[in-house]
């Protein structure tokens, strides 16, 4: 079994062609300006909408395990006992109750995908499989890889490249590409403000692109007040040049996952404006000097 969150058919921004992305749930980072915190829990999770919400705490009535309760008239969670049964979710008729993730055999993963072979053939897309980090269930992805691949078709892995060098070995032979996360160069600030280690994921790439850097395309979320200067988004972009890696895409900050902030009930990064596209646009010239193509948006 494999735990997703989504599949999302007929996208054109997570590798060549028209694709289907796979989420998986789980990550090991816990960065906060995440567009789908959601997905940092392996296990399925409620989503709450206070602003839905009328209060009426039928939810906490119908929930077998007694995971959801009110106190003080305010909607709290146990996670530790919900079984995400959904009856919750069906029992709320303002919709203010969603369980996002759910358990699945990789057969049902592929019945979904194998829907739009044409799509992927007429256009030289295919599957990319996402999260979440995907490593984070990795015999799964292996699994999953592996059925992708008996089929013919392309796999591509968006990674934060933190998990073992044995998992990145596993299943690189078996991948089209990779599109590799590279949040900053700092070891201190990265490891401070999203608990991954950089020279692990360092090594990872390194790998990655001396069995072949044309399988490597680096990814990097421009995010204000942590790596959104001139001088961290061009040493990534000279990491790429070192490593003979072709193409880097920045991924502007935006504030579309907000409000799935709010219905896990945490606190979102910050108040900053998202960046502009046109505000990148310089780094095109920079990365060309290099012989590198720089792509706004992925």
């Amino acid at each position: 079994m494999i735990n997703i969150f989504n599949i999302e058919r007929f996208a054109t921004h997570d590798g060549p062609g028209i694709r289907s992305v796979v989420f998986l749930k789980g990550c090991p980072l816990h960065c906060p300006w995440c567009a789908n915190p959601e997905s940092w829990d392996v296990e399925p999770q409620v989503l709450y909408s206070k602003e839905k919400c009328t209060n009426c705490q039928l939810c906490a009535t119908v929930c077998p395990t007694n995971a959801i309760s009110f106190v003080n008239d305010r909607f709290t969670y146990d996670k530790e006992k919900c079984n995400a049964c959904k009856a919750c979710e069906h029992a709320c008729t303002q919709e203010a109750i969603e369980i996002t993730g759910k358990k699945v055999n990789i057969q049902e993963v592929m019945d979904v995908v194998l829907k739009d072979v044409d799509y992927y053939n007429q256009s030289n897309g295919g599957i990319t499989i996402s999260g979440g980090e995907p490593f984070n269930q990795s015999e799964e992805l292996f699994t999953l890889v592996q059925a992708c691949k008996k089929e013919e078709l392309h796999v591509a892995i968006e990674t934060t490249g933190y998990t073992s060098l044995e998992n990145i070995k596993k299943v690189e032979p078996f991948t089209d590409l990779f599109l590799f996360d590279i949040k900053h160069t700092n070891m201190e600030k990265l490891k401070k403000i999203t608990g991954a280690h950089l020279e692990i994921i360092l090594e990872n790439l390194i790998y990655l692109t001396q069995k072949d850097a044309n399988k490597v395309i680096i990814r990097v979320p421009v995010i204000p007040l942590f790596n959104f200067c001139e001088e961290r988004i061009k040493e990534i972009i000279d990491l790429a040049y070192s490593i003979k890696v072709k193409e880097v895409h920045l991924l502007a900050y935006h504030t579309l996952g907000e409000n799935k902030w709010d219905k896990i009930m945490k606190q979102y990064y910050s108040n900053e404006p998202m960046v502009r596209k046109e505000d990148l646009v310089p780094y095109i010239a920079y990365g060309e000097s290099l012989g590198i193509t720089i792509k706004i948006g992925g």
